[in-house]
């Protein structure tokens, strides 16, 4: 259908039937559904009618190809115009196969192989039935106590940027109509959900719209340029009203100035939680503020089906903003092909073959292998194949590796790391000891643990968060390993014995009590489906790490958050002087976090010289060459990810100590150098004023080049 015939379409449908198209419903409310017939209570609790349901225009949570298949027939079997359902769910890092959590993702530094990961995703959902994912998740993070930085790429705007349009790419591709092996992606949480008081989730934000537009709008914008068709409102307030309900952020950023065409949806139930906000006083001005805000599709909640009608009788609320809405979401099921093809890929027998198959299962190991971030090595790792080893602690044999937004994946499908250590220690021993539970600890488990540790060379411990502990609702104020976990690794340091530990968890922990007692340490996070390969195949050394850190780890708490991007103050601390007081500082911790944006070790070592820049002086219209010198020193070939960050001296409003603005891998054999080239131009200089106009400043420029951004090298330039 062209748009004419799609507004046809609009001007043909009842006011109910087109409000009922805003309603986004989980699968249990239709026909053809397990769960048909069970949801009387549910619908009256909702007050959501049958002809509701019939003529609602969207599903969340259903997955299987036949199921899929079932309930759109169904529908459209009852449908008066033949408009077709859309189907949604949270595809956020794989869908059987499970990717490493997206946190992880990000420390792969490696766009390619996320967006592969995507597609995968893509593929195997788009078989199953679906039509949409809610991802990717853009939301720039700089606290680790909410529980959601691991399905973001981490603290930094121009990395998540560069994330955000991969995973477009790979979820939609080029186009969805010829392709229906992809899904219309929906980038989230719009805007600001990371930022949230204390790290608590759904809790409010508060921040000046030029910390809003510098640090946290970016990715989103990168997500919408790169034709990401769909944009999910956050839960959190922006500027004092809830980002449902914010028409300055919706229709004023969102729509006119971006020029956003695609669907806005809410997030699960938050229009009506404007109410709860204290930002309307019932459902029916929730309703009103939605839609004036340009929301197009209500998930979970009844405001919009029961108060639009009244609305617009009362001429509150002009028709037209609901025909634009519903023209929204037509065109995008235009887009997806479904009034050609309302079943789309679902294919029961071609599910069998795709979902979970070993290609894909391939690159969910690449990704993980690419993804751990060795934090430390005192010479410990990698062991030998012939080593006597005692794997010891909760995560020996765990399959719970997959993380909170696992979908469909399930967690007795995940490699476990014992078995696949075991497998590849063939020359020599391996014994296994739980050690302790996530968070609970007996006498006999330490015993137990203790004579194993005893007759081994080596102990590795396997120590981490539960995926409960992480995730949407997972805000905790102590981010340090468990307790349990943290006695074990004290009691087995008696032993005196050389100790690595792995750890796997959704987020940067506070590693006091493993980081100072333990000889290596590996971050493996929730590293998916085939997790437990790729960390064993690190452990052994047939996998060198190259994975850096996306978000930095705190020394403890009571730093959080600390983030590499930060500004300096009036009273800097001089390094040189820790014992001076009246400067900006902890009296009982560095400044500095414990491991920085970027950082990550390797089995060989990496030396940087002859940092060069191609002019002293940049003119608008220049382009500056950077160029360092990596030579790999050490005695096996690795992978270096070589980092360009600026510093600008002086501004209208102060600037970050440190911005990142590209980065080179190089791969480099024993004793090989290559060189690192970066362009820098004058539209990198530039950032947002106190008016919010984006320009550059004339002054001084530093230029720093290294492994991880507190590790550089220095150089500087002028813009004249």
């Amino acid at each position: 259908m062209d748009i004419q015939q799609l507004q046809g379409l609009v001007k043909q449908m009842t006011l109910e039937e087109k409000i009922a198209q805003l309603l986004q419903l989980t699968a249990h409310f239709h026909e053809g559904t397990d769960n048909e017939g069970q949801v009387t209570g549910p619908m009256e609790e909702m007050g959501i009618t049958e002809s509701m349901v019939t003529a609602s225009g969207s599903v969340l949570g259903l997955s299987g190809a036949q199921a899929i298949i079932d309930v759109q027939n169904s529908y459209l079997s009852k449908s008066r115009l033949g408009i077709p359902l859309l189907f949604m769910a949270d595809v956020v890092h794989g869908f059987k196969t499970i990717f490493p959590i997206p946190l992880a993702i990000g420390c792969s530094w490696d766009t390619e192989l996320a967006e592969k990961s995507a597609e995968i995703a893509a593929r195997e959902s788009a078989v199953s039935g679906i039509h949409v994912t809610f991802a990717p998740m853009v939301d720039l993070v700089r606290d680790p106590r909410w529980g959601r930085v691991m399905e973001t790429t981490g603290e930094d705007p121009y990395l998540n940027s560069l994330f955000a349009r991969a995973f477009v790419r790979g979820y939609q591709g080029d186009n969805l109509k010829e392709d229906p092996d992809r899904l219309a992606a929906c980038v989230k949480h719009f805007a600001a959900y990371g930022a949230p008081d204390g790290g608590r989730d759904y809790n409010t934000v508060n921040m000046s719209e030029r910390n809003l537009r510098e640090y946290y709008l970016p990715a989103y914008k990168a997500a919408l340029d790169e034709g990401c068709e769909m944009v999910m409102t956050s839960f959190n307030t922006v500027d004092g009203i809830p980002a449902t309900g914010n028409e300055k952020l919706m229709r004023g950023i969102l729509r006119d100035e971006w020029g956003f065409d695609g669907v806005l949806i809410s997030d699960w139930a938050s229009i009506r939680e404007m109410v709860a906000h204290g930002a309307a006083e019932d459902d029916c001005e929730a309703a009103y503020r939605a839609i004036r805000a340009g929301v197009d599709i209500e998930m979970m909640t009844p405001c919009y089906v029961q108060h639009l009608p009244e609305l617009i009788e009362s001429g509150r609320v002009d028709e037209a903003l609901i025909d634009e809405a519903v023209l929204r979401i037509l065109r995008l099921k235009e887009k997806l092909g479904l009034f050609e093809n309302p079943l789309r890929a679902a294919d029961p027998e071609r599910e069998r073959e795709v979902i979970f198959c070993a290609e894909h299962r391939n690159v969910s190991y690449e990704l993980a292998a690419k993804s751990s971030v060795l934090l430390k090595n005192n010479g410990l790792l990698p062991l030998q194949t012939d080593a006597n080893v005692a794997l010891i602690g909760p995560f020996t044999q765990s399959d719970d590796i997959l993380g909170w937004w696992s979908c469909v994946g399930a967690k007795e499908d995940a490699v476990q790391l014992g078995k696949s250590l075991k497998e590849r220690l063939s020359g020599g021993k391996l014994s296994i000891a739980e050690g302790s539970g996530i968070d609970s600890i007996t006498q006999q488990q330490i015993e137990a643990a203790m004579e194993t540790a005893r007759n081994a060379d080596i102990i590795v411990l396997a120590l981490g968060e539960d995926s409960a502990m992480s995730g949407e609702g997972g805000s905790r104020t102590n981010i340090r390993l468990p307790e349990a976990q943290l006695e074990l690794v004290k009691q087995l340091k008696t032993l005196g014995k050389p100790l690595a530990a792995v750890i796997f968890n959704g987020r940067p922990l506070d590693l006091n009590g493993i980081f100072e007692e333990a000889d290596a340490v590996l971050e493996a996070w929730f590293p998916g489906s085939e997790g437990g390969a790729a960390v064993a195949d690190i452990l052994i050394g047939h996998v060198n790490p190259s994975a850096r850190l996306t978000m930095s780890f705190p020394q403890s708490v009571g730093q959080v958050p600390v983030y590499y991007n930060h500004f300096n103050t009036g009273r800097p601390l001089d390094p040189q002087k820790t014992e001076e007081r009246y400067v900006s500082k902890y009296i009982d911790s560095p400044n500095d976090p414990l491991l920085p944006f970027g950082f990550g070790l390797s089995y060989t070592n990496f030396e940087y010289s002859d940092l060069t820049i191609s002019s002293q002086e940049m003119k608008a219209r220049d382009k500056l060459t950077v160029q360092v010198k990596v030579t790999n020193t050490g005695d096996r070939a690795g992978v270096e990810t070589v980092q360009l960050y600026i510093r600008d001296i002086a501004g209208e409003v102060v600037r970050p100590m440190r911005e990142l603005k590209g980065f080179e891998k190089l791969a480099l054999a024993s004793g090989e150098s290559g060189t690192a080239t970066f362009t820098l131009t004058e539209e990198q200089l530039r950032y947002h004023h106190s008016d919010l106009s984006f320009s550059s400043d004339p002054g001084t420029f530093q230029v720093f080049v290294g492994p991880n951004s507190r590790d550089t090298l220095e150089q500087s330039f002028k813009l004249i």
